[in-house]
C-alpha cells in the first residue's frame, strides 16, 4: 500500500498544483484502505479536494464511513454501487482501481476515460474473459498464435497478459502515456501489475489502429472495448494493422490540462 501511494505521488502534486478542488476516485474501495492513506497523506492538511469510494458492498461502505467520521476526514466521500453503476461527477482528476476483479477494472478504465481523468493507476486482478473468448475460438488467429493458449494454464496466463495489454493500448489511444511496473514483489502478491496512465493528448490515432490490429489478430473484444465501441480492424472494412504500420507519432494537440502542466509529447 506504501510502495503504490509513493507511485501516486506524482500524480497527486500534479492535480492539487494545477486544479483548486481536485477531486479522486477510489473505484471498488473495498474497506477504502488505500483511500484512507492517500486522504491522510495528501488532502487531510490541504486547503481543498474531494476522495470518493465506490463499492458495491454496503456493509464495507458503512464501516468505511464511520471510520471517516471517527477519524474526521470530512472531505471523503462514500457511494454504495458497482462501478459499473455508479454515479461519477461530471470532472474526475484522478482515478484508482486496487485489486477491482476481472471486468470491473474495465468498468473502471471507462468512468476515467469518459470523465477525463489526467491520471489512471489501476492494479488488475483475476482476468479471466479474455481466456474465455480465446476458448471459444470465435476468431482463430493467424498462424500458430493459438499455440500460445492452446493449454489451459497457459490459456489463462495469455489471457491475462493479453488483457493487461489491451488496457494499456486503448489508454494510450484515449491520449494517455502509460506506464506499466510492478507495484510490490511477487512474494507479497502474484496481483502487482500496475498500470499508469496520464492524459497528455485528446488522442492518439496511431495507439488506436494498433489495438484494432490486436483485436482482430487474437480474435478477442473484452469489455473495455466493446463500451467504448472500439471494433477489430476489418469490421469496418478498413485495414488497421497497414495503416498502424505507417501512422505517424500522435498529430493531435495536447489537451489544455496537459499543456498547462508542461506534460512532455507522447513518445
Amino acid at each position: 500500500m506504501n510502495h503504490l501511494v509513493g507511485l501516486l505521488r506524482p500524480a497527486m502534486e500534479d492535480v492539487q498544483s494545477r486544479h483548486a478542488n481536485p477531486l479522486v476516485v477510489d473505484a471498488g474501495s473495498g474497506n477504502a484502505y488505500l483511500g484512507f492513506v492517500v486522504y491522510d497523506l495528501f488532502l487531510k492538511d490541504a486547503q481543498a479536494g474531494e476522495l470518493l469510494s465506490i463499492e458495491g458492498r454496503p456493509d464495507l461502505t458503512e464501516r468505511a464511513k464511520g471510520r471517516a467520521e471517527r477519524l474526521h476526514f470530512d472531505r471523503m466521500r462514500f457511494q454504495t454501487a458497482h462501478i459499473d453503476a455508479a454515479e461519477y461527477p461530471e470532472r474526475i482528476h484522478v482515478l484508482m482501481a486496487l485489486h477491482a476483479c476481472d471486468t470491473a477494472t474495465d468498468d473502471a478504465l471507462v468512468a476515467a476515460i469518459k470523465h477525463g481523468a489526467d491520471h489512471v493507476a489501476v492494479v488488475p486482478c483475476c482476468q479471466a474473459e479474455v481466456a474465455a473468448q480465446l476458448k471459444e475460438k470465435k476468431a482463430k488467429p493467424a498462424g500458430s498464435m493459438s499455440l500460445l493458449f492452446q493449454h489451459p494454464w497457459h490459456r489463462r496466463e495469455f489471457g491475462s497478459h493479453l488483457t493487461n495489454v489491451i488496457r494499456a493500448l486503448t489508454l494510450e489511444a484515449f491520449g494517455y502515456q502509460v506506464t506499466v511496473t510492478e507495484l510490490t514483489g511477487w512474494e507479497h502478491s502474484l496481483k502487482n501489475e500496475l498500470i499508469l496512465g496520464r492524459r497528455v493528448h485528446r488522442d492518439n490515432r496511431r495507439a488506436r489502429l494498433q489495438l484494432q490490429a490486436l483485436l482482430a489478430e487474437t480474435g478477442v473484444q473484452p469489455r473495455l472495448t466493446r463500451l467504448l465501441g472500439i471494433t477489430p480492424a476489418g469490421a469496418d472494412g478498413s485495414d488497421a494493422g497497414a495503416m498502424a504500420a505507417s501512422e505517424p507519432a500522435p498529430d493531435a494537440e495536447p489537451t489544455p490540462d496537459a499543456a498547462s502542466s508542461g506534460a512532455p509529447p507522447e513518445p
